[in-house]
């Protein structure tokens, strides 16, 4: 009897040893499989991994990226958060544990912890009470999204680019597999494309969209072109002249200026919201690295931002927002500041190679922009002698240079799933079915071109903030494609939404909600063996809540 029960131990061990092979596990080399395969190293990508796993299901995160965590790990630590009650599950954890992080005396380095302040966006940064943070710095943000990996053993292919000409495999309407430019092959049961860009989502087919769409599209308010609108600061406020020689027109326009003429408001282009770096700086000076000046620097592109500061223009450091350790995530602010308009409108769909060159003509823009105020005699004494106590934060990003990682991809495809989102969900114009998550930010567009306008001065189109009266749901059928076109691709980033409602979604505490929510939908689907678009919702709904994802609020 001793002996039987041994040798059935014995094949029980050898039958798990052979299914963790076989379903998490690599034929050779180069052929790799699991239940699930999800694309990306984004926030959403990793909350997406772990809630696999903790479901019971084997994965693999196939990275293009080598440092995991997207822009909440690359600058991005003032965290748009909007309603804090609408963010749960995963995403709720991940700012958790940055409470932990920082609730640790030894995370105070460069700063005591007393003198930080604690001021964030509408609340304090760290809540005791509810024992989140939601402003952090750069390798804060890192580690926990290691731990994450770590402590639930994901595999991570990091540095693993999609082949997207003819990488992935589909029949019947499924993705079987997809090749990486190293060989590598993945093939798995469902398919997560937790990108930026929507690579894998459109190498399967899917439709989706680029640009602005005409506000007739959608019947909504916000989208397509938006001239003289003015919902931030980001617009020239003063009469600039745009020539190179002032009222000259022959001389040709500043650098960085359009000759296009300007479309009428609510049409639909090719256009989309601009990119920067969301920069980590120091004014500590054992902590800083003086802005670099970079390779064929020419302060003539700057001289626009010039006659805004001749005009008094004095705002250059209201977006120097602080985060711990006397360090800031700078972004955008004005009329002329980081966001490089109007140079990314190919960005979504260019090669590898051409995203690279864009994402490095938009770090000479940002670099040479930060070395003109700290160092050009032409910017106002006061604002120049104040950024010369500014540089970036020696101990970030220290293999690149103190430089960010992560371009801020603001918007690249946007999926045409089961139901698109729009103005009319965010802003509660109607019903929103089948829940898996929740937004509350305002629509947030930043400027998409600049332009001479009629009266012959500069100005900036595109920059709105339209904000929702209260929270609004994001449906599920706007995270999966439409069932005739893949039924196994679940995509938690580049969602199915109008250009002006992504606006709203795009924040990073959602894309960690929705990475959740797409990894619940595809264990179900597995366990159920049905596409992503049979899946029951009212099943799929408990499972969330179980999750404590939040859906609605009450």
């Amino acid at each position: 009897m001793g002996y039987t029960l041994k040798l059935i131990n014995l094949l029980t061990i050898i039958f798990c040893i052979l299914f963790t092979i076989t379903s998490c596990s690599r034929g050779d080399e180069n052929n790799y499989s699991a239940d699930i395969i999800i694309y990306g190293g984004t926030s959403a990508a990793i909350t997406a991994a772990v809630e696999a796993v903790q479901s019971g299901k084997t994965v693999l995160v196939v990275s293009p990226d080598k440092h995991l965590g997207g822009l909440s790990s690359g600058g991005l630590g003032f965290t748009d958060t909007g309603d804090k009650s609408t963010i749960g599950g995963l995403s709720r954890e991940f700012y958790h544990r940055v409470w932990l992080h920082y609730n640790d005396s030894a995370a105070w380095k460069w700063q005591k912890h007393s003198e930080f302040g604690n001021k964030g966006q509408g609340t304090v940064a760290m809540d005791g009470e509810n024992r989140t943070m939601w402003i952090f710095e750069p390798h804060v943000a890192e580690q926990v999204f290691e731990d994450f990996i770590a402590e639930n053993k994901i595999t991570v292919l990091r540095n693993e680019w999609l082949d997207r000409t003819n990488g992935l495999v589909k029949e019947n309407g499924k993705i079987v597999s997809f090749k990486t430019l190293s060989g590598k092959t993945f093939s798995g049961k469902m398919f997560i494309d937790a990108t930026y860009e929507g690579d894998l989502m459109a190498a399967a087919g899917v439709t989706y969209h680029v640009g602005r769409e005409a506000c007739s599209v959608y019947n909504e308010t916000w989208n397509g072109v938006q001239a003289e609108v003015f919902q931030h600061g980001h617009h020239f406020k003063d009469q600039i002249d745009p020539y190179k020689i002032p009222g000259k027109p022959e001389s040709g326009l500043l650098y960085g200026i359009s000759p296009e003429p300007i479309a009428p408001n609510c049409s639909g282009d090719n256009k989309i919201q601009a990119y920067c770096f969301r920069l980590c700086m120091s004014s500590n000076p054992d902590n800083l690295v003086p802005f670099p000046k970079p390779e064929n620097y020419d302060p003539a592109n700057y001289e626009l931002l010039g006659r805004v500061f001749d005009a008094g223009w004095r705002e250059w450091f209201d977006k120097f927002d602080l985060i711990p350790n006397r360090k800031t995530d700078t972004n955008n602010h004005g009329p002329f500041s980081s966001d490089f308009i109007g140079m990314n409108y190919d960005y979504p769909e260019a090669s590898y190679e051409r995203r690279k060159e864009i994402i490095q003509e938009h770090e000479n823009y940002q670099k040479g922009l930060l070395y003109y105020v700290a160092n050009d005699p032409r910017v106002p004494k006061e604002i120049h002698e104040e950024m010369q106590k500014w540089g970036l934060a020696k101990d970030e990003f220290t293999e690149n240079g103190n430089w960010s990682r992560q371009l801020y991809i603001r918007e690249a495809r946007r999926m045409i799933g089961v139901y698109v989102t729009t103005e009319n969900d965010v802003l509660a114009k109607r019903e929103v079915p089948q829940p898996v998550g929740m937004g509350s930010y305002a629509m947030d567009s930043h400027n998409a071109q600049r332009y001479v306008t009629s009266e012959g001065f500069v100005q900036d189109e595109g920059d709105i903030g339209v904000s929702p009266e209260a929270p609004y749901s994001i449906s599920y059928g706007s995270i999966i494609p439409k069932k005739e076109e893949c039924t196994n691709l679940l995509v938690p980033v580049c969602v199915s939404s109008s250009h002006i409602a992504y606006g709203s979604i795009r924040m990073e505490p959602v894309f960690l909600i929705l990475g959740q929510s797409a990894a619940v939908a595809a264990c179900n689907a597995i366990d159920g063996g049905i596409g992503v678009q049979d899946v029951d919702y009212n099943v799929l709904k408990e499972m969330l809540k179980k999750k404590n994802q939040v859906l609605k609020l009450q």
